[in-house]
Formats: C-alpha cells, structure tokens, sequence
C-alpha cells in the first residue's frame, strides 16, 4: 500500500474527485462533532449542575455551601475515575471492530444514564440513597464518555490528510466547548426564567431530560459514516492473524513513552480548562457574590470564542509545528495563572470576560492539536487504545481534582495564590513533556505503521534465529 494518507487524492484523480475525497470528510467531522457534542453537554452539564444545585439537593446541610460543592465535585470526579476504563474497554474493542460502531454505543449509554439523573430523588426525599445513586448514575456516564473522545478524534484523524491532520482532527475538540455551551444555554435560559425556588425544585431537570432529544439527532448522524481505509486494512491483518496484537497491554509493552508523553501533554490543558470553566464559577459566586445567570453568560461568550478559536489553533498547527504550538499554550498558562484572580477581584464583568476568554484561547493552543499529536503516536492497530489511555487516565488526577483541589485551597488559605501555583506547576510538567517529543507535524499515518510492522518482523525474525 502507498503510503498515501487515505484521504489524499491519487495522481491523475482530478479536481472533481479531490472534491468528493473533501466532501466525504466534512461528512465525518459532522458525524463526529454531533456526537461529541451531545457527550460533553451532558458532561459538562453536570459539571455545572455540581456548583449551582448538586451541594444543597444531595448532601447534608453544613452550613458552609463550600462544603457541599466540594461533596459534589467529589461525585463529578467519579466520572473522571470511570473514563479511563471506558477509555479502556471501547479503546480494545474499537480497535479490532471499528471506531463507528463503539461511538454508537457510547452515545447512547451516557444519553440513558443523563436522563435519569434527571429523574433521581433528593437526599430529603430518600436520604443517602439519593447520592448513591448520583454516584452510580456518574460512573456509568464516566465510562461512555471515556469511550466516545477516542474513537470521535481517531475517526476524523485517520481520514485526514497529512498536511492538514491538526486542522481537521481539531474539529471534534470545538464541539467540547459547544457541548459546553449548549449547556450553559440551557442553564442560563433556565435560572433567568424559574425563581430560585422553581429551578431547585425542578427546573434543573429538565436540561437532563432534553439528552433524549440531542442523543437521538446525534445517533442518526453517526449511522451515515464508514471507518477510514487505513483501518480497515489494519483490522484485515488482525483478522487473518498476520498483524500483532492490540490493546492496552500491547500499548504499554510496545509504546509505553508515547502513552507517558500523552499524559504528560494532557496534564495542564485538562486542570487550566476546568479550573476555567468550573472553578470559576465557585470563586465568582461563593467569593464575589456575583449572579449565577450573570457568571453563565459570561462562560456562554467565552465557550463560543473558544469553539472559534480551536480550529484556528489546530491549523496553526498545521503550519508552525505541534511542539511550538502547545509550548506556548503551557508558557501563557503560567502568565494567566497569576494574573487571572486578580483581575476576577476588580468585580468589573467586562474585565472578568475578557481574563475568562484568555484562558480558553490559551487553552485552545494545548487542545487543539492533541488529536492530530496522538494518533501520529501510535500505529493504526492500538491508536485507539493509546490515545484513550493517555487521554482519559491523566484526566483522574487532573482534571477530576482541579477543582477539588482548588476549592480546598481556597477555602484552606483563603487566598487564590496558591491556586495559581497549582496550575502553575501543572503547565511546567506539561511544558517538559513538550520539549521531550518528537516533532509529528505532516508524518504519514501510513509510515507510523509501516515502522510498526518493520518492528514487528525484526523480533519475529531474531525469535527464529534464537
């Protein structure tokens, strides 16, 4: 096979079928935003259901609201310590029976378990049982998204061309911020139409009960696309038993520094984002005293510049190089860690929008390119497995206790500096992944392999010889 990536038009093929080639994978990037969108609205959605209505609902009154919103970001970390088996398990199967049929599952489990968090009783209605059930509710969510980042990213990166990979593949990152927006959207049109008291009561529910809706649409959009070439033939060779093997030992023993480097490139950008999108919101309406609805539309502006700015990102990539790229998103980190309390502090909302919006184009230059970076990490016959695992597994001890970490802080020292030097030791871990990886940009997803079977052969061939 020439190693051609998939999606490049052949010589002689003409104008008209590059066109088709480009049209075809339009129609993946929109199969896979539709259902990374849907995944990460409800992600997020409880992830701001955490802050304004999961402490009081669901957990013993102590008196200090603090204490309650850290009881509930414990319950949303659940979530984060599922995502690595989901990663796991939808990494293995996804990588022997395809990208498209496990997205499929994955958007439908974590629409179910949504839903019916949106049905779930009140600790003063049901005592303990109402958390526990949060909590179940939470990993079973956990483990479909972490399934769904995986297949979503490979399914457009291994259909992309060379040239343009961080581009393409930086698409279904822009449907995270959608999906967060989406859910803002509803929040915000909620708690300005309901009294405090109707949206407590119930009308938190009903941006749960609306996944039924949006998983439905996305669904149908991913029944119409097909898995890339490049893995068809690799899934062929594992069929008849002439490729090596597959999953997450294999990952490991086979190419563990590419599994420590993902993580390592994975650790500021997941805690900057939820420390952005999350914390935030704690220190804005715990610490300032500002309106919930007010913070909302704040974070509604700011996930739509974010969406924007994320491709614009990924063909930076394209063009400047991955390492140079994400270096500067993990160098500014630090810059914005020390300036951004501060700036909260000043009370003024403009200012507070625009220290907000600087954080996610920062994180823009980490997240856009991961896609494209991971999968030119690993060979085509356990990419979904790598990519999964280095993804999903940092994010139990980053982004699952950002905000842990940072509300405990807070309220420890009462005082945002050490938050600062939190992410701000994040961005150097991440910053000395950076410098130890190898530059990716244009390589050939069909090369990785090649150099995999070459690899392969050569310790077959020194086995027959010993």
């Amino acid at each position: 096979m020439s190693t051609t990536d998939q999606t490049t038009p052949s010589p002689g093929t003409g104008p008209a079928a590059n066109e088709q080639t480009r049209g075809g994978l339009k129609k993946v990037v929109a199969a896979s935003m539709a259902g990374t969108v849907v995944e990460w609205y409800e992600f997020f959605l409880f992830a701001t259901a955490s802050t304004l209505v999961f402490g009081p609902l669901f957990f013993v009154d102590t008196g200090n609201p603090l204490d309650g919103i850290i009881k509930a970001f414990l319950v949303y970390a659940v979530g984060f310590i599922a995502r690595p088996l989901g990663g796991i398990v939808f990494g293995h199967y996804g990588d022997k029976y395809g990208r498209k049929h496990l997205l499929q599952v994955a958007i439908v489990l974590v629409g179910a378990t949504t839903f019916l968090m949106g049905c779930l009783p009140t600790f003063h209605q049901v005592g303990y049982l109402a958390p526990a059930l949060l909590v179940f509710l939470r990993f079973a969510q956990g483990f479909a998204v972490g399934g769904e980042w995986g297949g979503a990213v490979l399914l457009v990166a291994e259909h992309s061309p060379n040239k343009e990979r961080g581009f393409w593949a930086s698409w279904p990152q822009a449907a995270v911020p959608l999906g967060n927006l989406l859910a803002t959207v509803v929040l915000l049109v909620l708690s300005r139409t309901l009294s405090d008291e109707q949206f407590l009561s119930w009308g938190w529910r009903v941006g749960f009960w609306l996944s039924v809706v949006i998983v439905a649409v996305g669904y149908y959009i991913r029944t119409h696309v097909t898995d890339a070439a490049i893995f068809k033939e690799t899934q062929q060779e594992i069929i008849e038993a002439k490729g090596a093997a597959y999953g997450v030992a294999e990952v490991f023993r086979r190419y563990p520094r590419g599994v420590f480097g993902a993580m390592g490139l994975r650790f500021a950008e997941n805690i900057l984002y939820y420390i952005v999108v999350t914390f935030s919101i704690t220190y804005l309406s715990t610490q300032l005293k500002m309106n919930t609805s007010n913070i909302l539309l704040l974070l509604l502006v700011g996930h739509v510049v974010h969406a924007i700015v994320v491709p614009l990102v990924g063909r930076l990539s394209d063009k400047a190089g991955r390492r140079p790229v994400y270096a500067t998103g993990a160098a500014l980190g630090i810059v914005w860690a020390f300036a951004a309390f501060p700036l909260f502090n000043t009370r003024n909302e403009w200012i507070i929008l625009g220290t907000i919006v600087v954080g996610l184009v920062i994180h823009a230059f980490m997240y856009a390119g991961q896609p494209a970076i991971m999968a030119e990490m690993f060979p085509t016959r356990m990419r979904y497995s790598g990519v999964s695992l280095g993804y999903q597994v940092t994010s139990i001890i980053a982004g699952s206790l950002a905000p842990i970490i940072a509300t405990t802080l807070l309220r420890q020292f009462d005082s945002w500096v050490p938050i600062s030097i939190y992410i701000s030791i994040a961005c150097l871990i991440t910053l000395f992944a950076v410098i130890t990886l190898r530059e990716t940009r244009g390589i050939s997803l069909q090369s990785v392999d090649d150099a995999d079977r070459r690899r392969l052969d050569e310790e077959r061939a020194a086995h027959h010889g010993a």
